[in-house]
């Protein structure tokens, strides 16, 4: 079954920032642009996949990026415009699913972070991800994605719960993980505060499947990109079998020369 779409993350986006106030981005901010640095992508065109409410979008955009953010939620594409217009970038935001984005020309990386293609939960779907991804970068450009794994659906998440009370919103989170599908499980309960003070009650259920290692460098090699490298999340050493995030590294190829393409 397939369960990424345009219905992940809408009640939710009114409270995600709020919720993931414990998440340092500049530091993963940093992480990201020594990387993108470090296999040759100093400035230029960069798209993020699965850019969210815009938080990292905007960040590389403030270390010298030209950003264009694609997401299949509506919702959280607003509230990523809304701090466009704080900060007075020129990020282009997209309106798409990725495993059907169109861009206008190619781009000098592509970056997709906060397990943002564990929604995708076909195997054949990944590879058609994979492939458009080949297909909008430039001649030896980059993609950075991260993913979680195996490990941290399997022993971090499992079946728990975890609830979280704050003053004007709260959350409970009732996670299951499928060993056999590889699918992670979990239900979402919103309360959020009205004006009134009274609070309403929204409830979401989001999949997230866990790929190994082989089957996303599998992947990588069916949609005729090269694999580069895998870390342990934010750092360069390789993954281990308790890690519960990790980046991984590749590199378009098949194109020659250095010009743009364009689309239409």
């Amino acid at each position: 079954m397939d369960h990424e779409g345009a219905e992940t993350y809408t009640s939710f986006a009114e409270v995600y920032d709020a919720f993931m106030d414990n998440v340092p981005y500049e530091e993963w901010c940093a992480y990201l642009t020594g990387l993108l640095r470090e296999y040759g992508c100093e400035g230029g065109l960069v798209a993020e996949l699965g850019c969210g409410t815009g938080t990292m979008t905007e960040l590389l955009s403030q270390v010298g990026y030209d950003m264009i953010g694609i997401d299949c939620s509506e919702e959280m594409l607003g509230i990523a415009m809304e701090k466009r217009g704080e900060t007075g970038s020129e990020t282009l935001y997209l309106l798409q699913d990725m495993r059907e984005f169109e861009l206008y020309g190619t781009v000098g990386a592509v970056v997709s972070i906060c397990d943002s293609l564990n929604y995708i939960t076909e195997y054949e779907d990944l590879i058609r991800v994979f492939k458009l991804v080949n297909n909008y970068l430039d001649p030896g450009g980059v993609f950075l994605f991260d993913l979680n794994t195996e490990y941290k659906y399997r022993e971090l998440l499992g079946a728990r719960t975890i609830a979280e009370n704050r003053e004007d919103q709260s959350f409970i989170w009732d996670n299951y993980y499928d060993e056999e599908q590889k699918i992670n499980e979990y239900g979402l309960t919103l309360f959020i505060k009205e004006e009134s003070g009274l609070y309403r009650k929204q409830e979401e259920f989001h999949y997230q499947r866990a790929y190994s290692l082989e089957e996303v460098r599998e992947a990588i090699s069916e949609a005729g990109m090269e694999f580069a490298a895998a870390y342990d999340a934010f750092t360069k050493d390789p993954p281990k079998e308790t890690s519960g995030r990790i980046h991984v590294i590749a590199r378009e190829h098949g194109k020659h020369g250095k010009e743009r393409r364009t689309e239409g």
